[in-house]
């Protein structure tokens, strides 16, 4: 299974999802990749703190490889590394992406990772693949490569504008490139119960016929927490309300 989570609009917690997902994955015992795709590398520090700046393969290696003919380029596999967690490998980001985006976008590189995660299909049970906010070379490089997209959702009425053109998006990168492709539900991400607007967001979207998941993640200052120590909230703290909400949602997804 690969996954991407996705959102045009950026703080609405992609990373944070997506790496609590295939850490809990990775907990599970099941082999785990995660692919940073978004420059900022903000995947690639909650996985291996401070050690993602010395990172010295990842994404940016495995694209740049593809601008020129070398008889001695890598394998996908020596662009992963382990991280601190049994079972979770990760393809880390490097700022470089940024600076590479605009050649591969006119060499037409759009497949390229597709295919280095097919090579890779044997060695991993999951992939998740957390993207740039903004449907740009590598989000849809990522859409490509995937079988089904998450969509993180803040619960305010910027996000709410922008999710139909996400969508559309998506469908259009489907209908064009990826049979395979769908979307596999809208994660209601900080969600404050007592707060009346956000209920009264996400019931409208449901009502008119958006895929909501059941599963919420509620707001947490626990997560700042998980951050700063680079520890995902399975490994930090088992039992917290918020750990149970995302392994609720991850075996909802993998049921």
């Amino acid at each position: 299974m690969k996954r991407v989570v996705f959102n045009q609009k950026g703080g609405v917690g992609k990373s944070t999802i997506a790496c609590n997902l295939a850490a809990i994955s990775a907990a599970q015992g099941k082999r785990t990749l995660l692919v940073d795709l978004d420059p900022q590398g903000n995947s690639s520090h909650y996985l291996l703190g401070n050690a993602a700046d010395a990172a010295s393969v990842g994404a940016a290696e495995l694209f740049e490889q593809t601008l020129s003919v070398r008889f001695d380029s890598l394998a996908a596999a020596e662009h992963v590394q382990a991280t601190p967690f049994e079972h979770l490998s990760l393809m880390a980001s490097s700022p470089r992406l940024e600076e590479l985006m605009g050649k591969l976008e006119s060499r037409y590189k759009i497949f390229k990772l597709r295919e280095a995660l097919a090579e890779l299909e044997a060695d991993f049970d999951f992939v998740y693949i957390d993207t740039p906010p903004a449907l740009n070379f590598y989000t849809r490089s990522a859409l490509i490569a995937a079988d089904s997209c998450l969509i993180p959702f803040d619960c305010d009425d910027f996000s709410r504008r922008a999710l139909y053109a996400l969508l559309e998006n998506v469908e259009e990168i489907r209908a064009d490139h990826n049979d395979n492709l769908h979307v596999e539900g809208i994660v209601v991400n900080q969600f404050q119960p007592r707060a009346s607007l956000p209920a009264r967001i996400v019931q409208e979207l449901r009502d008119e016929g958006l895929p909501i998941l059941d599963q919420y993640l509620s707001s947490s200052v626990k997560i700042r927490e998980s951050h700063q120590l680079a520890r995902p909230m399975i490994y930090l703290d088992p039992r917290h309300k918020l750990t149970l909400e995302y392994v609720a949602l991850h075996d909802a997804l993998n049921a």
